[in-house]
């Protein structure tokens, strides 16, 4: 998979575009904040030194066809309030895994659905996907109701053997 020249995207309100440095606060935050985080489980980001360590090794993974990753801004003002991304490609490249995260001052103001439905058009358009997945927490009644208004199904037979906390829920391309 090929991510250069990086696909930046937009949607009515959205620019989903690459990390950068200057990024370094916001990704600082959404990685150690607690109710970012509640859900996920994953080594926190204490200092703008580890931040700009996670963007570099985010864009490396980028160049190296590994995943790509967005940070999500509003429309004229490049300040990060979240990101989404495509990772963990099946060796066929067919399947993929979709991850998110919001500030909470952007919670329930439809940014994650926007940027859900952008990368989801991306994914099985764009890559030829066949296949998103989406693991998320049990009790994470947000995620789980995002995933739902986008006709995502629960996968009863599935389970993360690297957190027994979470669900997965998969979405098949349209044929």
């Amino acid at each position: 998979m090929k991510f250069s020249p990086f696909p930046i995207l937009q949607t009515n309100r959205l620019q989903l575009r690459q990390l950068e440095k200057n990024d370094s606060a916001e990704v600082k935050f959404l990685r150690s904040d607690e109710l970012v985080n509640t859900y996920v489980k994953r080594p926190k980001t204490n200092t703008i030194e580890e931040a700009i360590h996670f963007i570099n090794k985010i864009n490396t993974g980028i160049e190296q066809g590994d995943w790509v990753f967005w940070g999500i801004t509003i429309k004229g003002n490049p300040k990060l309030i979240g990101t989404i991304c495509l990772w963990n490609f099946s060796e066929d490249k067919k399947n993929a895994e979709i991850g998110y995260d919001l500030h909470t001052s952007f919670h329930k103001k439809g940014i994650m659905n926007e940027a859900l439905t952008c990368i989801l058009d991306y994914g099985f358009t764009t890559l030829q996907l066949h296949t998103i997945e989406a693991y998320t927490h049990q009790n994470n009644e947000a995620s789980k109701n995002l995933l739902i208004r986008n006709n995502f199904k629960l996968l009863l037979n599935k389970t993360d053997p690297d957190n027994v906390d979470n669900i997965i829920f998969s979405l098949h391309k349209l044929s």
